[in-house]
């Protein structure tokens, strides 16, 4: 499998000179939950700092938070959960997952995670979706649209496409550890991605981008995209890079800001190293995002 190529960040979208507000992506981010109720405000916190305006939906608590803290995010609008659809078609794209609560998970005032997101995913099968956190771990795999952007960790991947894998190892040969191999992952990620027509991000300490199809190639298109430490084991880490990934999705094909997502994201993590060790958050992986896409993408 290739490592990702830095070259291709030269392809990213930025902004015109003469370009006006709204022009350069419109984010919709719906997440949060009371026991998990910062991981969205990460992702928010990224994708104000790339795209024009994000419209924000998450429960009153979460809402309230935002709402106290307009003078950061002054191009973001708070979003109230039974007005969502008013938004989803001015977004460019949409994230849903972060910090929404997981089935055992849920309390008293949160919505109910699968039902909240095959709604909308069923409902609006042609916007592009980056799908992460609790709504990956509810979802069933039919439901996805095409060419949505999914983010899982190992263990969401196994539960998400849980009868693709079991199938996929069915086929290979008998008499091994029923555990896969490297090269079997590498295998079952490109089969899952084109099975559902969908952009991979599996995330670990090397992430791996699959997409379903390269025009080029004729075929699936995978990269490995290694760097990081560590320090980015924590937690919020990942709901940074998925507000990362859905803000360069705006303005950006699909797969290319899911690569450049994950590389930007270790990047930034190790310029931390740099700096503090191991001993760094979420938040400050916020703050150096910028400066690494100030350096990167010119």
């Amino acid at each position: 499998m290739k490592e990702f190529d830095p070259q291709i960040l030269k392809k990213l979208y930025i902004p015109h000179s003469s370009s006006h507000k709204g022009q350069n992506g419109k984010l919709l981010l719906i997440g949060g939950s009371k026991l998990f109720h910062a991981a969205s405000l990460w992702s928010l916190k990224i994708a104000s700092r790339i795209v024009d305006m994000v419209f924000y939906s998450s429960v009153p608590e979460n809402n309230d938070i935002v709402s106290k803290a307009k003078m950061e995010f002054r191009d973001g609008i708070v979003v109230p959960r039974g007005k969502i659809e008013d938004y989803i078609q001015e977004a460019d794209c949409i994230l849903i997952g972060p910090g929404l609560p997981r089935v055992e998970g849920k309390e008293v005032g949160d919505d109910d995670t699968k039902q909240l997101t095959e709604t909308y995913l069923k409902r609006y099968p042609n916007k592009q979706w980056v799908i992460d956190g609790g709504s990956l771990q509810t979802i069933t795999p039919d439901i996805i649209p095409p060419n949505a952007i999914l983010t899982p960790h190992q263990k969401e991947f196994e539960l998400l496409f849980h009868n693709v894998i079991l199938n996929e190892m069915k086929n290979l040969d008998n008499g091994r550890d029923p555990s896969p191999s490297k090269r079997d992952q590498d295998d079952i990620l490109r089969k899952v991605a084109k099975k559902y027509n969908v952009i991979i991000v599996l995330k670990g300490e090397k992430d791996i981008v699959c997409s379903p199809f390269d025009s080029a190639q004729g075929e699936t298109r995978c990269v490995r995209v290694s760097g990081g430490n560590a320090g980015m084991t924590k937690g919020g880490t990942g709901d940074v890079l998925s507000g990362l990934i859905a803000a360069l999705a705006c303005k950006n094909d699909p797969f290319l800001a899911a690569a450049a997502g994950s590389y930007i994201n270790k990047k930034a993590g190790e310029k931390l190293a740099e700096k503090f060790g191991l001993y760094y958050n979420a938040s400050d992986l916020v703050d150096e995002i910028p400066q690494v896409l100030k350096e990167l993408v010119r």
